[in-house]
């Protein structure tokens, strides 16, 4: 069972739409209740700007490469992306 979270009381107002959204996800069993709808949500936005992040750096990064340096890093993604094709995820 994961730790529990320290949980802190916060107060707020939120639009209707979104308490109904709220709802929803309770309702569905996608939460146990608001609190968790909330930091589920909370969570995704939080990947979401993470991943954002992480695509800018990357652009970032092959911008700044020289042209011998770009064709290296390509031809390390081809041979990556070859033996990850080998592999069988399935076997035990």
């Amino acid at each position: 069972m994961p730790a529990r979270k320290r949980r802190l009381k916060i107060s707020t107002t939120i639009a209707p739409e979104n308490r109904a959204f709220l709802k929803s996800l309770v309702k569905r069993g996608k939460a146990a209740n608001f609190a968790e709808a909330f930091d589920n949500l909370l969570d995704e936005a939080r990947r979401a700007e993470n991943r954002e992040r992480l695509d800018r750096a990357t652009a970032e990064f092959y911008a700044s490469l020289s042209g011998d340096a770009l064709k290296e890093e390509r031809e390390l993604e081809l041979a990556v992306g070859s033996a990850a094709s080998r592999v069988d995820y399935d076997a035990e």
